[in-house]
């Protein structure tokens, strides 16, 4: 009787530990390193459409804009993978990306055209997230509260590990926009800005990736200071 009593705990104990590793291990970063590579992601650009950007009272909306189109730009001259998506433009109700944005697409990229605010319920979308071949995945996307969070919150839930970038989004009212955040960050996806996030991709001035950089850099500090925000600094 005291052998079974034994056994009987030594399972629950067993089960436990199990149970608790997993959870915890639902959390944990996919790869080795907790530092970001350019080699590793994949960049996730969401319903930046005029209707979305006119809308936008969360933050300035000419910064956010420039936001997205340094955030593509890098990435094409990285060879970072793009998945760039709309909502609800074959069926007539909204307008393309806007020019300025999808311009810095690689030519001949086609944008994938949704009718679900929640990208992730989209197959075509799915398939190319999937086609990257990313476990990295960088949000940036419009509204915050809508067409962002959804996503991000779905693709940790699968096993991705998620970046999204704070200055680079924005929404209808500050306090959706805050509050999406907060959702995203308690469902583990991890907050950057536009701008550190990409010095992050290569970390090192010796780097060979810095030629390709510094011509952009160079573009995104004057378009930046010509927006002369309040508590953005130049440099």
């Amino acid at each position: 009787m005291k052998n079974k009593i034994h056994l009987i705990k030594g399972f629950v104990v067993l089960s436990f530990f199990l149970i608790t590793n997993l959870v915890f291990s639902q959390g944990k970063n996919t790869s080795s390193r907790a530092i970001w590579d350019a080699s590793d992601v994949a960049l996730i650009v969401i319903d930046y459409q005029p209707e979305m950007l006119d809308a936008i009272v969360s933050g300035n909306k000419d910064f956010i804009a420039l936001n997205a189109k340094y955030l593509t730009r890098v990435a094409t001259a990285l060879n970072i993978p793009i998945v760039m998506s709309t909502v609800a433009v074959d069926m007539g109700i909204n307008k393309p990306t806007v020019p300025t944005i999808a311009e810095e697409l690689p030519k001949g990229q086609k944008i994938i055209d949704r009718s679900s605010m929640d990208a992730w319920e989209d197959p075509a979308f799915l398939d190319a997230v999937k086609a990257t071949g990313k476990k990295k995945l960088v949000f940036i996307g419009l509204y915050t509260e809508i067409c962002l969070v959804y996503p991000v919150v779905e693709a940790k839930k699968e096993g991705y590990d998620v970046m999204f970038l704070t200055d680079a989004v924005g929404g209808i009212s500050v306090e959706a926009h805050n509050i999406a955040i907060d959702r995203m960050i308690q469902a583990q996806a991890i907050p950057n800005t536009t701008h550190a996030y990409i010095l992050e991709l290569f970390r090192d001035w010796k780097s060979p990736l810095v030629p390709k950089m510094r011509p952009i850099f160079d573009w995104y500090k004057i378009e930046r200071d010509k927006l002369n925000l309040p508590g953005v600094g130049t440099w």
